[in-house]
């Protein structure tokens, strides 16, 4: 009986270049890289048994996958697509439960304020889309989807009539304009703001540093020692920070931590110090203009609009306090945190960098479109049919 023929393999250039990179892959799937490799060996001229010996394999699989690549060539590799076990649900069920997942738990008088999957599987069962399911096979369908209902996301919708206006202006004072005209070397930038209720918090049990495969242990119980506020200038482009603590905010402490920087070179003799305050009770509005223009009349205060103190770079400076100094918090008194973000100011001026802010103009242009666009989408919702309606503009924001 004659033996039958190893199937003849000859290798174009581009099956010869992408098989090369399958088989030394570290990050393609095992059985992937072995067929490489047994199709590879049979274009070199090995036999059957001699491949199988190298690849530590069947010889009935190097004559399976080398005869596939003869019929089919490179896509013959890949698995067949199988059927597999029928599925359980239909696609108008599957449809329903993330319709069901996409619902607030009050729309439906269920007494959650977000959904989880054995939530959903269980309110599924209950209104009868299923007879039965799995918190498990809910994860799967809505990952199909990426919905996520146990997750949620605060924001804030713009409200400020000036907001345009009011951001532009930072904007432009981040890029050293002011009205249309650059900044000169002696005018600065600074940026301004409090920190409020730093807490002492003593912990029952000293705090143990990391060791070999442990974290740093923190006790959970503390005994309160009281909080403090801590106020921040930093200098937008030399990307300096001045600061004060005190027991509260206010006008007060505002002017003292002003008073700091005002009072110092180059300051005291710049021709413009522009300051970039929020909105807060501290120095808001007109009157709070007055009174720095007043003390200092080369300060020129400039607030963000309303709702808007992430346009405030200090803010970053204080989410770098939060995670270098205040948390984990373990201080055993007011005095401690106070030295503790004193020390920090003289360590991070000492090799800080300006901040790489990346809002520019056009970002705000294009905040605003995607708002009118928005507008323009409730308004049509709400206009009954056959009414004519103007465009709300950005005065009319909810």
């Amino acid at each position: 009986m004659p033996v039958p023929r190893a199937r003849q393999i000859t290798l174009t250039p581009t099956d010869r270049r992408k098989l090369k990179a399958l088989a030394y892959s570290h990050a393609a799937a095992y059985q992937q890289v072995i067929r490489a490799r047994i199709i590879r060996d049979a274009a070199h001229g090995y036999s059957n048994t001699k491949i199988a010996a190298r690849q530590q394999v069947h010889i009935d699989t190097v004559r399976y996958w080398r005869g596939r690549y003869a019929d089919e060539g490179l896509p013959g590799l890949a698995d067949r697509r199988r059927t597999g076990r029928p599925p359980r649900f239909t696609p108008v069920q599957v449809a329903e439960v993330k319709a069901m997942a996409c619902q607030l738990p009050a729309e439906l008088a269920v007494p959650l304020s977000r959904w989880s999957c054995p939530d959903l599987a269980h309110e599924a069962i209950a209104r009868g889309l299923v007879p039965a399911i799995s918190a498990s096979t809910i994860r799967r369908i809505l990952a199909a989807d990426t919905i996520k209902p146990w997750q949620h996301q605060s924001w804030i919708f713009i409200r400020d009539p000036d907001f345009a206006t009011k951001a532009s202006r930072v904007l432009d004072l981040y890029a050293r304009t002011y009205d249309g005209e650059p900044l000169g070397v002696d005018e600065y930038v600074v940026s301004s703001d409090e920190k409020t209720s730093i807490q002492a918090r003593c912990r029952c049990h000293p705090t143990l540093a990391p060791g070999v495969a442990r974290m740093m242990r923190v006790n959970h119980e503390y005994q309160r020692g009281g909080a403090l506020a801590y106020l921040a200038a930093y200098d937008v482009h030399q990307a300096h920070v001045f600061s004060h603590c005190s027991a509260k905010t206010g006008i007060i402490p505002f002017m003292t931590l002003v008073e700091k920087v005002m009072t110092q070179e180059p300051y005291a003799s710049a021709k413009r110090v522009f300051w970039v305050v929020d909105n807060g009770s501290s120095h808001r509005g007109q009157a709070a203009i007055g009174r720095l223009t007043k003390r200092f009349p080369n300060a020129v205060m400039v607030h963000t609009p309303t709702h808007a103190s992430w346009l405030n770079q200090v803010e970053i400076f204080f989410s770098i306090v939060q995670r270098k100094v205040v948390t984990p918090n373990d201080f055993t008194s007011l005095d401690q945190v106070e030295d503790r973000l004193t020390a920090f100011e003289q360590h991070y001026n000492a090799t800080a960098r300006p901040f790489r802010w990346k809002f520019t103009p056009a970002d705000l242009e294009d905040l605003m479109a995607r708002i009118e666009r928005h507008e323009q989408k409730e308004q049509n919702l709400q206009q009954p049919p056959g009414c004519d309606h103007q465009p709300a503009g950005l005065a009319h924001a909810a």
